[in-house]
């Protein structure tokens, strides 16, 4: 059994949105004056725009659990994530196809993306993932526009947006972004589901702009594992 139970469906699914959302979706738009959240927002996802590619180490906590690995991504699409806890698990996205090897119970899990589907905020997985946010969230400071400490513990200088669905129909009901301000990379993600589950993502160690090679996302899964295709929408 894996620490927080990736065997279920939207479990899988909420750590792959938040991630390919917020990691994977970059656009490039017009500066503007940073005098309010949504232009503070715009402004992140234009720095955004300008990265070919980056690694840096995740932190997942969900509950009780916690997970940690190394994530990867290089424009447009492609993202990796290979986990030191649980040890062996992989996340790989390639722009077609959502690989997700469980080592725990020596399972491949495969989910073929197409870009007209509209379940469950696949269509999130595009270039076009904070321009989607921006449009079906409402972005706010969460405590106002000057930095403030990331937390209790940690004393790091953020900016804090809060973002609300402006519908009823997405698929969290708040996510939270802490920002460095100085170099516009996001630190922490807090993602509140529809399920009344909070996924907390920290993001640290940043590497950028180091061509990253296509190699790096071509992953060969065991193949004595438990193979099981169309996984997020089968029921």
């Amino acid at each position: 059994m894996e620490s927080i139970h990736l065997t279920k469906k939207h479990n899988l699914q909420t750590i792959f949105i938040v991630i390919i959302l917020l990691l994977g979706g970059i656009v490039q738009l017009s500066a503007q004056n940073i005098t309010t959240a949504a232009s503070f927002f715009q402004s992140v996802s234009e720095y955004y725009g300008t990265i070919r590619d980056y690694e840096a180490t995740m932190n997942i906590t969900a509950g009780r659990s916690q997970m940690q690995g190394q994530v990867s991504f290089k424009r447009p699409n492609l993202l990796r994530i290979d986990f030191s806890n649980p040890k062996e698990q992989v996340i790989l996205f390639n722009g077609d196809t959502l690989t997700i090897h469980l080592p725990g119970i020596s399972s491949n899990l495969k989910q073929s993306v197409s870009s007209s589907s509209d379940q469950a905020g696949m269509n999130l997985a595009t270039p076009q993932g904070l321009a989607l946010l921006s449009r079906y969230y409402s972005v706010a400071y969460e405590v106002g526009q000057d930095p403030v400490p990331l937390s209790e513990s940690n004393p790091e200088q953020v900016i804090k947006l809060i973002l609300y669905p402006r519908n009823s129909s997405e698929g969290f009901r708040r996510i939270k972004l802490a920002i460095v301000p100085e170099t516009k990379l996001i630190r922490q993600v807090e993602a509140l589901t529809t399920q009344g589950q909070t996924f907390v993502f920290y993001f640290y160690n940043y590497s950028l702009n180091q061509n990253i090679p296509d190699q790096r996302f071509v992953y060969d899964a065991p193949s004595d594992a438990n193979n099981f295709n169309n996984f997020l929408f089968s029921e």
